[in-house]
């Protein structure tokens, strides 16, 4: 099973952060221009929470609030929860599936590296799966 290492070398690193005082909107902006699901909340270079569609949804949405006036603090999920480079591609399908999150952080020693989303996860998993099937059909074929 590949690691986080693994998987974050096999994809663009780029990491899209937004500060807690900004407007939720500005979030929301970054997320459609930039085609992703969540944005990470830095406070500085500490991070901070994370902000995802499903916050602003439940938060906003539903609640009637301004996405204009309402700071990302305000709506962010502050108890992130993140992953290491040694962190096995399985460990974070565990972790997806039993807290229903969709995006891990991945910190080293404190700092944010990079974000691994449930999508490069499944990924991963699907080819993974598919290179043990072809060496159980050549073993069969030999």
């Amino acid at each position: 099973m590949r690691t986080v290492r693994q998987l974050l070398d096999a994809k663009a690193a780029e990491v899209f952060a937004i500060g807690p005082d900004a407007p939720v909107i500005d979030a929301i902006r970054l997320m459609a221009e930039k085609r992703i699901g969540a944005v990470l909340v830095m406070d500085g270079a500490r991070l901070a929470g994370i902000l995802s569609e499903r916050d602003y949804a439940r938060k906003i949405v539903l609640q009637g609030r301004s996405s204009a006036d309402t700071p990302v603090r305000d709506i962010m999920t502050a108890q992130v929860v993140s992953v290491s480079l040694g962190d096995s591609a399985e460990r974070c399908m565990q972790i997806v599936t039993e807290r229903r999150i969709r995006h891990l952080p991945v910190l080293e020693d404190g700092e944010v590296i990079g974000v691994v989303s449930i999508g490069d996860l499944v990924k991963a998993v699907i080819e993974d799966q598919q290179v043990e099937l072809d060496q159980l059909q050549r073993y069969i074929a030999s």
